[in-house]
């Protein structure tokens, strides 16, 4: 794209409109994404949570961008979701489990890339799906893609930060949080083309969503549960 063409894009009503739509979908889609930067990122010392909150954003957001360009061939791939369903159940029960006081500025680095790691990879399954709206409404047009999503990084992470404000004064928000989580790792699972493709088949369309919806009440169950045994098993052993 040329420099003049770049430019006439810009001053397009059209356009603006469209990177306000991408901003808006991925803040409505984003609402789980912002529970878990919180959650990564709660433990972290202040200096230290802004920039886990905002590095984390930011490379979930790069990385979505690469998503859009690939959603739809890897979608179809069989037991994608599943595979990723199941790792978001475990960084689910992962984030019950509180982290140990850094002592040194090492052990506070390692901690903070650890808490961004966390961050992207579970922005990349429960992203899976949201994509498919992003890259619908921008067309293809990747100026718009990238534009539209860069701007929505202050709102998620001022998101974030809302969410650990809460978090700090109640702590119980926590299991909300891996509960939100448990349910959006079974609802994947229960969606990948393969599990979907076998109850449709076997049993038709309505049987198909009932199963999505206790797939992810079973999601919850688990990561409550494991969460929970992980969490008092580390309590017990710093005791």
């Amino acid at each position: 794209m040329s420099w003049a063409a770049l430019g006439l894009e810009f001053s397009s009503a059209t356009f603006w409109l469209s990177v306000l739509q991408i901003i808006w979908i991925n803040i409505v889609l984003s609402g789980d994404n912002a529970a878990v930067i919180a959650m990564a990122c709660r433990d972290l010392p202040y200096r230290r949570r802004v920039w886990g909150m905002a590095i984390g954003a930011a490379v979930a957001v790069a990385l979505r961008i690469v998503f859009t360009a690939l959603i739809a061939p890897l979608l179809l791939l069989p037991y994608l979701k599943v595979v990723g369903g199941l790792l978001l159940l475990y960084i689910a029960a992962k984030l019950l489990v509180p982290e140990e006081a850094d002592r040194t500025e090492t052990e506070a680095a390692e901690h903070l890339w650890r808490a961004v790691s966390i961050i992207v990879v579970a922005d990349i399954v429960m992203s899976l799906d949201n994509v498919i709206a992003i890259a619908a409404a921008a067309g293809g047009n990747w100026v718009l893609l990238v534009l539209g999503l860069a701007v929505s990084i202050p709102v998620v992470v001022a998101g974030a930060a809302g969410i650990v404000a809460l978090l700090d004064r109640f702590p119980l928000l926590i299991w909300a949080g891996t509960a939100l989580l448990g349910w959006v790792a079974g609802g994947v699972i229960a969606t990948d083309p393969v599990t979907r493709g076998y109850l449709i088949h076997a049993f038709g369309v309505p049987v198909a969503k009932a199963a999505e919806y206790a797939s992810a009440a079973t999601g919850v169950l688990i990561a409550l549960m494991a969460g929970g045994v992980w969490r008092r098993s580390k309590q017990e052993s710093d005791v």
